[in-house]
């Protein structure tokens, strides 16, 4: 059949009828799919989420109260040197005078206390066991006196009972007995002082001539000797040799007076040491000077730590850190903290189903908790479990 023109139109028409009902319908399609899904979080806005109040992920996303701590905000360090604890430190003297006859000891030996380091030959010692020899002797004498002076008593006693004497001379040696009887024991105890400093000197009582045997007073190793065989010395108060504990050593250290305050006696303290690095030693505040050094404004401050195999030596340079300085802070759980695009953000609750991306600065971690320096107070509620709900605003 011939096709007129008006056919044409009509089949044009109907075409076009049925392409704008299929459009339609598809639109209508595209339209319900764009419903709004009340399990998808919708954002409001860049840096934002909101879910539905309904939404079952909201189940899945847990919040908590930002935390205010107190958090390390600096350290209180200073250069630190080993030095042998004072307290632990003996320096050796002469108990007399005289000539040094034999060194037994060495400089880094060690020695135990009670063991021999040195022999001097001495007058004075002679010159005790004189002593002591002569006070026995005046014992003896005295005691001879006072027998004497009772067998008078008794004899003038006898005759007084019998009328031959008046009483006043039984009277007279009664007298004289306390006296003797007063002697014997002022010369008795110059027995044992004169004993006692001979066993001080560690020499016998009945023999001339001894050497005097100088001893360890403490355990540990010989650092300074100054004394040779053959010496006189007749200085007692002059160091012949210097013996140090150094089972627990001291590292000294001058801190500036800002920051003494911080520093606490029986505190723990870290320890790194040039001769060791990478290795922490650990000790505590053991000393912390009364007064401020006018030249440096430092106080010094000593720490003691254990040293049992020797390890730690007088004169080691390290560092030594005394104490944290701490502030109040916010802290939130590690977890809550995400890093992206060199930003450090957090999810904050607004209100429910509603969150928003937060930039903070971060500070110390201190266990599984981060301080935060800025962009949150307390109070605030961040998302600590279920972030990556939010990941994608």
């Amino acid at each position: 059949m011939r096709t007129t023109p008006i056919h044409s139109l009509i089949r044009s028409a109907a075409t076009t009828a049925w392409i704008v009902m299929t459009l339609t319908g598809c639109g209508g399609s595209n339209k319900a799919s764009n419903a709004p899904n009340p399990i998808a979080a919708q954002a409001a806005k860049p840096g934002q989420a909101v879910f539905a109040a309904d939404s079952p992920q909201l189940a899945q996303i847990r919040s908590e109260a930002v935390e205010i701590a107190l958090v390390p905000i600096g350290i209180v360090s200073a250069p630190g040197k080993v030095e042998a604890n004072a307290n632990r430190l003996s320096h050796v003297v002469l108990p007399v005078t005289g000539r040094i006859t034999s060194v037994l000891v060495k400089i880094g030996d060690f020695v135990r206390q009670g063991q021999p380091l040195l022999s001097v030959e001495s007058p004075d010692a002679e010159a005790a066991v004189a002593s002591f020899q002569q006070a026995q002797a005046g014992v003896t004498q005295l005691k001879s006196a006072l027998a004497k002076a009772q067998m008078d008593h008794d004899r003038q006693k006898d005759l007084f009972e019998h009328g031959a004497v008046p009483q006043k001379e039984v009277f007279n040696t009664q007298a004289i007995i306390v006296q003797a009887q007063a002697g014997v024991e002022q010369a008795q105890a110059g027995v044992e002082q004169a004993r006692r400093r001979l066993q001080i000197l560690g020499i016998g009582t009945t023999t001339f001539g001894q050497r005097v045997s100088v001893q360890a007073p403490i355990s540990g190793k010989v650092m300074e000797l100054s004394v040779v065989n053959g010496e006189f010395r007749n200085d007692l108060s002059a160091s012949l040799m210097t013996i140090a504990d150094l089972s627990y050593v001291w590292v000294s250290s001058d801190v500036p007076e800002t920051a003494i305050r911080m520093v606490k006696l029986g505190e723990s303290v870290k320890i790194e040491l040039a001769a060791y690095p990478g290795e922490t030693f650990r000790g505590r505040v053991a000393q912390i000077s009364d007064t401020v050094d006018p030249q440096t404004r430092t106080v010094k401050v000593r720490a003691e730590l254990s040293n049992p195999d020797g390890r730690l030596k007088p004169e080691m340079f390290g560092n030594i850190q005394l104490a944290e300085q701490t502030e109040s802070r916010p802290t939130v759980a590690a977890g809550a903290i995400i890093a992206t695009d060199g930003k450090t953000l957090v999810w904050r609750e607004t209100a429910t189903g509603r969150f928003e991306k937060v930039a903070v600065t971060t500070g110390a971690q201190i266990g599984d908790r981060v301080a935060i320096l800025s962009g949150l107070k307390a109070g605030d509620r961040i998302v600590v479990d279920g972030a990556m709900l939010l990941a994608g605003n």
